[in-house]
C-alpha cells in the first residue's frame, strides 16, 4: 500500500508543480500519477511475487513526463532505488534533460540530481587519441582502430582534429563527449579514438584516472535519475545488468515512448554476418597476428599468434565455401541494378541441410578462434599488470584493445553461425508451438557482383524481455501515446512478453477532438490498385490541399511518394520540402520558417514523419495520409511472424496485420492536434476505411475526431 508520507510528498509536489509553472491540473495526469504511485507502492511489499509493472497509454497533451516523474522520483527514492527513464529518439532525451527535468526540479520542491547516460563509443579513448598524436596521425598497421567497412581518414585531415581535442581536453574545455565537441567529427575520425567494451582495457588503463566514459559511468552510480535511451539499457541488460547503469533489481526503469521496445530488444538481440567484409576481416587478422607475432620479444605471445594465424587461415577457408554454397540454394534471388539489394527468406526458419552442415562447421571455427582469443587477451591482461617480462604495458595495452575487437567480432559470427546450426531443416520441421526465429539472407550488390549477409532475429522479444527484463526489475513503467492497437494491449503484451499481472490503462488525451474532422473522400479506386491509386492523387491532391496553410503528407512507400510528387504540376512541386532532400531537422526547420513568413508549407514524408513531429498550430492544419499504413510486405519480420501465427490455423491479418496499422494510423493521425488550442483536418485517402470489413476497427480506434465520408 502507498504510504501517506509518500502520498503527501506526490501529492505537494504535483500542487507545487502546477502552482509553480501557471499549468491547469489535469485529470488524465491525476490518473497516471495515480496509477503509477500504486503500483511501485509494491516494491516496499514484503514477500511480494513479482515486481510491479505498469503500461499506460497517456493520449496526446496528458502531459506523461510530469506525471510520472512526480509519481516515481519520491517512491524509488525512499525505497533506495534509482530511476531510469529511457526514450527511443535522442530528441526526447534532450528535451528531459535540457528542459523538462530542470522545471520539474525548479518548481515541485523535490530534491534529486539527474545524469544523461550515453554509450562507450559516444566518448573519447584518451589511449587511443594518444597513439594516434604519437605516430602524427597514422593508424597502427599491425593494430587498426576502425570497422572494416570504414575507411580512416588521411593523417593529414584527421591529425589537426586530433591535437585540437587534445588541447582542448587539457585546458578542461571539453569532457571528451562527442556530442560536446564544438564541430562536426566525421565518422571516420571519431571512430579512430573512440573503443567499444571488448577493446577497452577497463580499470587497467594507465588513463582510466582521466577517461571520459568511466567518469561519465560513476557519475550515473551517484544520480538519483539517469536518462538513457532503450538500446542502451537492453545492452547493459544483456552484459547482466549493472555494467553501464544501475544493477536492474535496484532500478525502477520508465519506458517513454515504451511502444518502441519490443522492436528495439529484437534489433539487439538480432545477428547477422556479412560474408565478404568478414572474410577480409579475417585476412586482416591473420596478417596483423603473423607481423606481431615476428615483432613481440615473447615467445609464448608470438607462438600464441602464430597458432590464431592458422585458426583464422582456417575459418577463412569455410567462409569461401559459404559463399561458393549461397548462390546455389533454391530461390535465391540477384540484385537487378547496382543499387538494388533483395533477400530470401527460409520459410518457418528452416534452412536447407547442406548450409545447416556448413553453418556447424563455421561455428566451431568461430568456437576455437573465440577461445584462443580469450586465452591471448588474457595474458596481455597479465602482461598490463607487469606478470609478463618482455613486453610493456603501453604494449601490452595496444594488443589487448586489438585482440579484444577481434574477439568481439568473432562472437557475434559465433551467435550467427551457432543459430543457423542449430536452425531446424526441411527433414526435421520447426515446432509450429514454440515462436520460430526468422532467418534469411540479403543478397547486396558489390564491386560489380554482390556479397551476402546472413541474418537471423527472434521474431517476438517477448521471451527476451521476459529473461533479462521484467523479473530482473525493482520497477517497470511503460508509457507512450500509442500502447494499445484497436483499443487492447494484446498487441503490446504479444509483443513484450509484459506479465498479465501487471497493470494497464488508458489516459485519454486532453484535447478536445471535436475541433478537429477526419475526412475520408470520395475515391474511383483504392491502394489495391496502386497506379489507379496513385494517379487519383496526382489529380486530387490540388484540390484538397490548401497552399497557404501548413500541410503534411504522410506516405507508406517512398516509389508513391516520389511518383506522387512528380506526376503534380511544378508550380506545386515547388512548395513541396520532400524527404530525402533535406535531413528531418532541416526539413521541420524550412517549413516552420516557411509558415512563419505567411507563405504556406506542405511536407511530403513517409513513417519517420508520421511520430514524433510536433507542429503546432499554424504549423499543422491539415494531415494527409495516403492510405492505410500496413506494414511492407516484404519485411522478413512480419512475414515469418505471420507465417507462424498462420501455421498455427489463426488469421495473421487479423492478428498481426490490421494491429499493426491501427497503431501506425494513429500515430500519423496524432500529427494535427498538438495543444489544446489546435484544430484541422485529417485527410485519409483510402476507401477501405469504409469498404472492408477491417476498417471499422479501424476507424473505431481513432480518436473521436468529427468524421465525414463522402
Amino acid at each position: 500500500m502507498l504510504s501517506e508520507e509518500s502520498k503527501d510528498e506526490i501529492r505537494q509536489a504535483y500542487a507545487a508543480l502546477i502552482d509553480g509553472k501557471s499549468l491547469s491540473p489535469r485529470w488524465g495526469q491525476r490518473q497516471m500519477i495515480a496509477e503509477i504511485a500504486n503500483a511501485l507502492a509494491r516494491m516496499d511489499a514484503e514477500n511480494s511475487e513479482s515486481s510491479p509493472q505498469v503500461a499506460i497509454e497517456a493520449g496526446t497533451g496528458t502531459g506523461k513526463t510530469i506525471a510520472y516523474t512526480v509519481a516515481a522520483i519520491p517512491l524509488a527514492r525512499a525505497l533506495g532505488k534509482t530511476l531510469v527513464i529511457s526514450t527511443a529518439t535522442i530528441a526526447l532525451q534532450e528535451q528531459l534533460v535540457m528542459k523538462d527535468l530542470p522545471d520539474i526540479r525548479r518548481h515541485s520542491g523535490l530534491a534529486f540530481d539527474f545524469v544523461l547516460a550515453k554509450g562507450r563509443r559516444r566518448y573519447i579513448c584518451l589511449s587511443r587519441l594518444d597513439q594516434l598524436l604519437a605516430s602524427g596521425g597514422e593508424q597502427d598497421p599491425l593494430i587498426p582502430l576502425y570497422p572494416d567497412e570504414m575507411q580512416a581518414n588521411a593523417a593529414a585531415d584527421a591529425l589537426p582534429v586530433y591535437q585540437s581535442m587534445a588541447e582542448a581536453l587539457g585546458r578542461g574545455e571539453w569532457d571528451g563527449d562527442r556530442d560536446g565537441w564544438r564541430e562536426e567529427v566525421a565518422d571516420s575520425t571519431w571512430f579512430s579514438v573512440t573503443t567499444d567494451h571488448s577493446g577497452c582495457s577497463g580499470r587497467r588503463c594507465p588513463n582510466v584516472g582521466q577517461c571520459s566514459f568511466f567518469k561519465a559511468r560513476d557519475a550515473l552510480q551517484q544520480a538519483d535519475v539517469i536518462v538513457t535511451n532503450h538500446d542502451l539499457v537492453l545492452s547493459d541488460l544483456a552484459l547482466g545488468g549493472g555494467a553501464i547503469l544501475t544493477a536492474p533489481q535496484d532500478t525502477v526503469y520508465i519506458f517513454d515512448e515504451g511502444h518502441h521496445l519490443p522492436a528495439k530488444a529484437l534489433n539487439h538481440f538480432s545477428a547477422f554476418c556479412r560474408l565478404g567484409s568478414t572474410r577480409q576481416w579475417a585476412d586482416d587478422c591473420r596478417q596483423q597476428l603473423g607481423q606481431g607475432a615476428a615483432a613481440l620479444a615473447v615467445a609464448e605471445l608470438s607462438e600464441a599468434m602464430l597458432k590464431l594465424q592458422e585458426r583464422f587461415e582456417a575459418t577463412a577457408a569455410e567462409l569461401d565455401v559459404a559463399t561458393q554454397l549461397l548462390p546455389g540454394i533454391d530461390g535465391m534471388p540477384l540484385p537487378r541494378d547496382p543499387t538494388d539489394s533483395v533477400h530470401l527468406r527460409f520459410e518457418m526458419g528452416e534452412i536447407p541441410a547442406h548450409l545447416a552442415q556448413q553453418s556447424e562447421r563455421l561455428a566451431q571455427q568461430f568456437s576455437q578462434l573465440q577461445d584462443r582469443l580469450q586465452r591471448l587477451e588474457d595474458r596481455f591482461e597479465d602482461a598490463m599488470d607487469g606478470d609478463l617480462a618482455g613486453i610493456d604495458s603501453t604494449e601490452a595495452e595496444a594488443w589487448y584493445a586489438a585482440i579484444g575487437a577481434m574477439l568481439g567480432r568473432a562472437e557475434g559470427n559465433l551467435a550467427l553461425w551457432s543459430d543457423y546450426a542449430a536452425a531446424p531443416t526441411p527433414d526435421t520441421p520447426a515446432d509450429t508451438e514454440v515462436v520460430p526465429t526468422a532467418r534469411w539472407v540479403n543478397v547486396i550488390s558489390a564491386g560489380g557482383g554482390v556479397t551476402y549477409e546472413l541474418r537471423s532475429s527472434p521474431v517476438l522479444a517477448a521471451e527476451l524481455l521476459e529473461q533479462y527484463l521484467w523479473p530482473q526489475a525493482a520497477g517497470v513503467v511503460a508509457t507512450s501515446a500509442t500502447m494499445t492497437a484497436l483499443n487492447s494491449f494484446e498487441r503490446f503484451i504479444l509483443h513484450s512478453g509484459m506479465p498479465r499481472s501487471g497493470s494497464f490503462k488508458v489516459v485519454p488525451s486532453p484535447f478536445d477532438h471535436a475541433r478537429a474532422e477526419l475526412r475520408i473522400p470520395a475515391m474511383d479506386c483504392d491502394p489495391g490498385d496502386p497506379e489507379a491509386h496513385t494517379q487519383c492523387l496526382v489529380e486530387s491532391l490540388p484540390r484538397w490541399l490548401d497552399p497557404a496553410e501548413g500541410s503534411l503528407v504522410l506516405f507508406s512507400s517512398r516509389r508513391q511518394l516520389n511518383d506522387v510528387y512528380q506526376g503534380l504540376p511544378g508550380e506545386w512541386r515547388d512548395r513541396i520540402l520532400l524527404q530525402g532532400d533535406y535531413s528531418k531537422h532541416e526539413i521541420l526547420r524550412r517549413h516552420r520558417e516557411k509558415i512563419d513568413s505567411g507563405t504556406g508549407s506542405l511536407i511530403f514524408g513517409l513513417a519517420s514523419f508520421a511520430e514524433g513531429v510536433d507542429l503546432p498550430g499554424d504549423y499543422c492544419r491539415h494531415v494527409l495520409i495516403a492510405k492505410i499504413p500496413f506494414a511492407v510486405p516484404d519485411s522478413p519480420l512480419e512475414a515469418a511472424l505471420s507465417e507462424w501465427v498462420e501455421r498455427r490455423g489463426r488469421n495473421a491479418f487479423m492478428e498481426i496485420t490490421v494491429p499493426d496499422a491501427a497503431l501506425r494510423l494513429v500515430q500519423a493521425c496524432g500529427r494535427l492536434l498538438r495543444t489544446e488550442t489546435d484544430s484541422g483536418r485529417v485527410t485519409v485517402c483510402d476507401r477501405r476505411l469504409v469498404t472492408r470489413r477491417y476498417g471499422k476497427a479501424l476507424l473505431e480506434a481513432l480518436p473521436p475526431f468529427r468524421l465525414t465520408i463522402e
